[in-house]
């Protein structure tokens, strides 16, 4: 079954980056990881839109901030737009290791792919975007790309 099939291969995916990371030296989980490269693309936006913009539930964002705020990895300071809001951004630390891991990430996405060809690669990742953009609404926690939170 698809379901089945896609939580295999989500294993398999996440298998894969702890191995690479844990074998760089680097701690880090995969929400870690989407967290850095979204506030790395969109400084100084809040928790909820951080959520939104990696499809994570918006209540427990809180624990993957603050997990990357005790490494020095991000920091909080009160929203110019909203002194109730907290803006996120990374730090020089968070900065050195993105660039670390970006390409460790990069390095191993065709094995997540082991056994497909380039061109079944190329069709697989098209069918995918596909069906999960097609189903992002029935997610607990949908894609904003807009950054839009509530």
């Amino acid at each position: 079954m698809a379901g089945h099939l896609v939580r295999r291969l989500h294993q398999i995916s996440v298998s894969l980056f702890a191995d690479r990371m844990k074998s760089s030296g680097i701690d880090l989980t995969p929400v870690q990881f989407a967290a850095l490269c979204a506030l790395d693309a969109n400084p100084e936006i809040d928790q909820a839109t951080l959520a939104g913009l990696i499809a994570y539930d918006r209540v427990t964002i809180g624990g993957v901030v603050d997990r990357l705020e005790g490494k020095g990895l991000i920091s909080r300071t009160v929203s110019r737009q909203d002194r109730r809001a907290r803006s996120l951004r990374l730090t020089e630390a968070g900065n050195a290791l993105l660039d670390r891991t970006r390409p460790i990430v990069r390095g191993f996405q065709d094995d997540i792919m082991t056994g497909l060809s380039a061109d079944e690669r190329t069709q697989f990742m098209t069918l995918m975007r596909k069906t999960t953009q097609a189903g992002n609404e029935q997610s607990r926690a949908p894609m904003q790309p807009t950054g839009k939170s509530g």
